[in-house]
Order: structure tokens, then C-alpha cells, then sequence
């Protein structure tokens, strides 16, 4: 399955519905203080780089970097369509990340994704990249739902990773 990452510099209707479905499929995960999920506005906003993966045309994943500190940048809003899951969207989603990241300098990414069962997945594509559990970071706070981990880049180990065209 090939898939065509795309930097997003505005909204549209499909990758605003393909938001829209990321933050519903989250509610159940925890309360709503403890979910992190930028609204669409806020993915466009400076300081933060958001693409958007298209498979056929239409989204099948969704990834950002947002500035926490200078080198330091924050995973935001990862999502692969949940009929899609499994089959390495995600993965190239998050290698294309942490090379754009690269490429500009940032020597440190971190997230934040949720503890409950249901991240567990996300949570082994993360420590399957290199991503190691830390405590909070930024504006964060030491929160029961939430994991917190982190990447040092010079560290990461490197492998073939998608062009946004």
C-alpha cells in the first residue's frame, strides 16, 4: 500500500471529518482534561507542522511536530485510519516525521499518547522507533492516562523514510 505525505498549509473537508473521527474515537480513553488532541485550527497554527497521508487520494493518516523548545519538538495527532491500521501507514507516517525533524535540527522529539489498553499499539510503534518512556515535558503535568516518551535523535536509528511531495 503506498501512501503520498503531504504538508497540510490549510484545512479541507475530508482531513477536517478525518480529525473530527480522531478526537471521537479518543473520548472513551479518558476525561477530557486528560486528553491531548489538538483541534484541527490549532494544527495550523505557527509552530506547528502538520501532514497528512493520503492513500488513494483520500486521508489515511494524519501526524504533526509541534515546537516545545528550541531543538525540541512534540508529536501531535497521530491517527491511521482505523481501517487501514496494521498495514505500516503509521510507521511511515512517523519515520517521515522524525526525518523532517531531522532535517531542520531538532535533536529531541517527544510525545505524549495515552496509557489505557487501547494506546497499545501506538505505544509499541513508538518503542519499535526508538522512543523511550520519560516524565512529563513542556506544559505537561504528571497525569495517570497519559505515557510520556522521548527521542534523541542522533540516537535514532535510521531507516527509509517517505518524501512529501
Amino acid at each position: 500500500m503506498s501512501i503520498v505525505i503531504e504538508k497540510v498549509e490549510s484545512a479541507t473537508p475530508a482531513l477536517a471529518e478525518f480529525l473530527v473521527a480522531h478526537h471521537a474515537e479518543l473520548e472513551h480513553t479518558a476525561p477530557a482534561e486528560s486528553r491531548h488532541a489538538l483541534v484541527f485550527e490549532r494544527l495550523l497554527r505557527p509552530g506547528v507542522r502538520l501532514f497528512a497521508g493520503f492513500v488513494d487520494g483520500r486521508p489515511a493518516a494524519t501526524g504533526a511536530l509541534a515546537a516545545v523548545a528550541e531543538g525540541h519538538e512534540e508529536i501531535k495527532s497521530m491517527r491511521t485510519d482505523p481501517a487501514l491500521r496494521g498495514r505500516g501507514l503509521g510507521r511511515s507516517m512517523l519515520a517521515f516525521l522524525l526525518a523532517d525533524a531531522e532535517a531542520r535540527g531538532i535533536s529531541r522529539v517527544s510525545l505524549e499518547t495515552g496509557s489505557a489498553e487501547f494506546f497499545v499499539p501506538a505505544r509499541a510503534m513508538y518503542a519499535a522507533a526508538g522512543f523511550r518512556e520519560c516524565g512529563p515535558f513542556g506544559t505537561y503535568l504528571p497525569d495517570p492516562y497519559s505515557t510520556f516518551m522521548t527521542l534523541e535523535l542522533a540516537a535514532a536509528s535510521r531507516a527509509p523514510r517517505p518524501r512529501a511531495r
